[in-house]
């Protein structure tokens, strides 16, 4: 499912206008991304956390040649499902 089929899947079981559900999920994702670059972390219970996880430096190998390459720290965020999403998934 893409953000235009969300979209109106959302519209059609809230009966609400397509306009205005694009405008939530629009807000929905900048405010959890902006959560996120701040440093929180993002809880809604039974669905899941969205979360930023930090790698430390690590070695590896660049595929093509085998010489070996610091692959530097970085940040990602992260999202762990909730018990009530991993059930319904399940089911």
């Amino acid at each position: 499912m893409n953000k235009v089929e969300l979209i109106g899947a959302v519209a059609s079981k809230s009966e609400i206008s397509k306009k205005d559900v694009e405008k939530v999920i629009n807000a929905f994702t900048n405010v959890v991304a902006d959560a996120l670059v701040d440093g929180d972390k993002v809880q809604l219970v039974g669905f899941g956390t969205f979360e930023v996880v930090e790698r430390a430096e690590r070695q590896g190998r660049n595929p093509a040649t085998g010489e070996a390459i610091t692959i530097a720290a970085s940040k990602s965020p992260k999202f762990k499902a909730g018990k009530a999403l991993k059930d319904a998934v399940k089911a």
